[in-house]
Formats: C-alpha cells, sequence, structure tokens
C-alpha cells in the first residue's frame, strides 16, 4: 500500500511563502496524478493544484499565479511552492495520489490514498 506523508506547515505572516513537501512511498505509477488540496474548519476540501505523470500542472483559481507544483525526478517526493499566503490560504494541507481523468482531476473523491494533512496558518 503506497502511503504519503506531508511536511512543512507552520504559522507565517501575511505575503510570507511557504514550501510544503509530500513523500510518497513509492514511484507513482503511469497515468497517476498527484495533487494538493486544503480544507479549512467549515468548508469542503478544496482543489489546490495538481500534477500529472506527464509533468503537466493544473491549478485551482484561487491559487493560480501564487502557487507552484514540482516533483524531484530523483526521488517519490513533490512540492507545493505557496507564495504571497494570505489569511484566506489558513488550512489543513493535504497531498493526493489517484489515476482521475483529466475531466475529474480536481475531484477529492477520485483520489485513493491521502496523506494525514499538515496545518498551514496565515496571520494577518
Amino acid at each position: 500500500q503506497v502511503q504519503l506523508a506531508e511536511f512543512g506547515g507552520g504559522t507565517v505572516q501575511a505575503g510570507d511563502s511557504l514550501r510544503l513537501r509530500c513523500e510518497v512511498s513509492e514511484r507513482p505509477s503511469s497515468g497517476s496524478a498527484r495533487a494538493w488540496f486544503r480544507q479549512a474548519p467549515g468548508k469542503q476540501r478544496e482543489f489546490v493544484g495538481a500534477l500529472r505523470y506527464s509533468g503537466h500542472t493544473y491549478y485551482g483559481d484561487s491559487v493560480k499565479g501564487r502557487f507552484t507544483i514540482s516533483r524531484d525526478s530523483d526521488k517519490n517526493t513533490f512540492y507545493l511552492q505557496m507564495n504571497s499566503l494570505s489569511s484566506d490560504d489558513t488550512a489543513v494541507y493535504y497531498c493526493a495520489l489517484g489515476w482521475p481523468a483529466l475531466s475529474g482531476i480536481t475531484l477529492p473523491n477520485l483520489y485513493r490514498i491521502w496523506g494525514q494533512g499538515t496545518q498551514v496558518t496565515v496571520s494577518s
């Protein structure tokens, strides 16, 4: 069973940057997508972005232009670089692994494996 684990959460000031890391226990297989989601208190889980096996990336509208997903080609690790953070970005951030079709890449229910989550708090 593949396992995911997030690292790098914390408390930062508005305008700061933070980088999250997701370590995957096995090399993802062809057709997979590695994604980041977040969930703020009282809100639904929100798509942040995804990195497909092909290398293409996709982002949610609320983070486009500020957040970047990348991967370490030699390791089973991918990252979420978050810039220009605001209090609206405060949430628990989860990394996930799945095999969604492109049309479903933003849907959390199409991802089978999840990390435990890491808290990101942005103070204004």
